[in-house]
């Protein structure tokens, strides 16, 4: 069990490794190979030491002093400058320094996507604003590595991993226009052809990074058809090789609610230089007559390509939500723990232990479906099971594209009710901003934009069915962990509720195969929700019978138990009648991570 949390003031100091025994735990599930696990355990306690402990003194300094446009020196010449605080700077340098961004093209064998999760989510618990900013930098890597022309592929990748801060670029994603939000098919941003090269020409209108060294933009090749078939992904570089502006100028710079460090601005393109982004030799045709007339800036999978970085976004986008989760739970437990009221610690009311416990269950739901995500990716890449055929990675691929909107959807929900909650364990203090967690709850409202609101998510977790069969491995990996859990006597409850439940949603499946369109749209919330609970409630689930079987530990039992009772239970007089004492009987060993033995369930719930 971890110490009394007491004996801290705040969050800032510790290791968030050594006081997350969760994420220990994800790690030890997900990652069953040892050379990996050490690597990951390595590579995870060194960010819990320099997250804890550097990055987020910074980042609340970063806070106060956000980045500042200067757009024309004294001369009255364009230079489109952005200035920083030291401590925004400092904190990109040390990520880059420590492999945030280039571990994989450096570690000399492949790197698991859990591990990186697990970095990731440390970082967004000290500031979501630099994850913003090398988390693209990371997406924009792997769009080059994958679709940039041979000219400039070597270069623009090496310097993007570089573990130097002195030449490593950063990365950035144009997409938004003014016109075109959620209908990018809007966009009116043209690209023209000079010869290998292209001309971008047009206005961004949500730029984050915007002093990021090279981009990747979404604008219409000209002549192409309209709406997003004619849209193609270019790779643009903000300066040029002799160090002059891209013809690239902002405008202005977004007076944001939050995530103040990361400078997301307006901007307009007026010929600015780039590469066209897609694959470099034509597909598998039928006849050479068909090869001769392939055009890749032309073959209306452009949008395609650039939706392969926005998901991966919108996975970075969970993990900020679930940092955001993470931290609040952590500053609320150290301030109750502390806090001292009528005699007490506030921590011994029974409310506010509810509040804590409910808190670490939305979190620990949360973590073991975007985790999943990344397990996921590990299977489809051949590292998490290198024996697998090509139809289980298949499915591993299908099973990432309806998990991470849901991931996302829930976490970054969660992260603004969870730090509501947690500000006001604080109470008068949580509201100022010279404690932690009004940065929190500003933050947190930024993600549930960030790459799709909750209805364009709802929407695409409908588009992933429709169209691909996303929810097919889904449900048949929900099922099979269903299956398995029964055969533990504390996991019998809630499996039958998350049964009870998967019968529900294939009677909405049934019912939405029939139903009108508008009526399928009008639903999409609720059949994502469901879908989002029974897949968390399950993943609980699972991991619940993993820490039975290998420790005879019931901890992760009760997460699970709870989080299926809120969820699908019925308690008559909304359960005020319910005996339920787990909140107030367990609370230590479930906010600290103590071992709860089996046979101590029954008297609690």
């Amino acid at each position: 069990m971890l110490p009394d949390y007491a004996e801290h003031e705040e969050a800032i100091g510790l290791n968030w490794y050594e006081a997350d025994p969760n994420l220990a735990f994800i790690l030890d599930h997900l990652i069953p190979e040892e050379k990996y696990r050490s690597f990951a355990e390595d590579h995870s306690w060194t960010f819990g030491e320099l997250v804890g402990k550097s990055l987020a003194a910074r980042a609340e300094q970063t806070d106060k002093h956000g980045p500042v446009l200067v757009r024309y020196d004294r001369w009255g010449e364009e230079i489109c400058k952005i200035e920083h605080h030291p401590t925004w700077l400092a904190n990109k340098a040390d990520l880059i320094r420590n492999g945030f961004v280039g571990l994989p093209a450096h570690a000399g064998h492949p790197v698991p996507h859990v591990l990186m999760s697990s970095l990731s989510y440390q970082v967004c618990q000290a500031e979501t604003a630099a994850y913003c900013a090398l988390g693209m930098t990371v997406e924009a890597a792997e769009m080059i590595n994958r679709y940039a022309p041979d000219a400039v592929r070597e270069e623009f990748h090496r310097r993007l991993c570089s573990l130097d801060p002195t030449e490593a670029w950063e990365g950035g994603m144009f997409l938004t226009e003014r016109q075109g939000g959620s209908d990018v098919g809007a966009n009116t941003t043209a690209a023209f052809p000079d010869g290998d090269e292209w001309l971008i020409r047009g206005d961004k209108h949500f730029c984050s990074n915007v002093d990021a060294d090279l981009f990747i933009i979404l604008a219409r090749p000209v002549g192409a058809q309209p709406g997003p078939k004619g849209l193609a992904t270019f790779a643009m570089p903000r300066r040029l090789p002799d160090g002059s502006s891209n013809a690239f100028h902002i405008k202005r710079l977004k007076p944001k609610l939050g995530t103040i460090g990361v400078p997301t601005a307006e901007v307009t393109l007026s010929g600015a230089r780039a590469w066209l982004l897609a694959p470099q030799h034509a597909p598998a045709v039928e006849s050479l007559a068909d090869a001769d007339g392939w055009d890749p800036a032309r073959d209306g999978k452009g949008l395609r390509r650039m939706m392969e970085m926005v998901d991966e976004s919108r996975y970075g986008v969970a993990l900020m939500g679930l940092g955001i989760q993470r931290r609040s739970f952590l500053e609320a437990s150290i301030y109750a723990a502390r806090r001292q009221q009528f005699g007490e610690r506030i921590d011994a009311y029974p409310l506010v232990r509810e509040t804590l416990v409910d808190m670490l269950v939305d979190l620990e739901g949360g973590a073991a479906m975007t985790f999943e995500c990344a397990a996921a990716a590990d299977t489809a890449d051949g590292i998490r099971t290198p024996e697998s055929g090509l139809a289980e990675r298949e499915e591993a691929s299908l099973l990432r594209r309806i998990l991470i909107p849901l991931a996302k959807m829930r976490a970054t929900r969660n992260a603004i009710n969870t730090a509501s909650a947690a500000l006001e364990v604080l109470g008068g203090n949580g509201y100022m901003e010279d404690w932690p967690l009004a940065r929190q709850l500003r933050d947190a409202q930024a993600n549930t934009v960030w790459e799709g609101t909750d209805n364009i998510l709802c929407m695409d977790v409908l588009r992933a069915m429709r169209k691909e069969k996303a929810h097919a491995p889904l449900l048949a990996r929900l099922e099979r962990t269903l299956d398995a859990s029964p055969q533990h006597p504390l996991l019998e409850d809630p499996a039958n509720a998350l049964f009870a439940a998967l019968g529900s949603l294939n009677e909405s499946l049934d019912h939405l195969a029939m139903a009108p369109q508008d009526v399928v749209n009008l639903q999409a919330r609720r059949f994502a929700e469901l879908l989002a609970d029974i897949a968390e409630g399950t993943l609980l689930l699972e991991e619940a019978s993993w820490s039975l079987d290998r420790d005879g530990d019931a901890r992760k039992a009760v997460i699970a138990r709870r989080f299926a009772k809120k969820k699908f239970g019925y308690t008559p007089s909304r359960g005020i009648t319910d005996p339920d004492r787990t909140v107030i009987d367990l609370f230590e060993p479930l906010v600290r991570y103590g071992r709860i033995e089996p046979d101590a369930l029954s008297g609690s719930a």
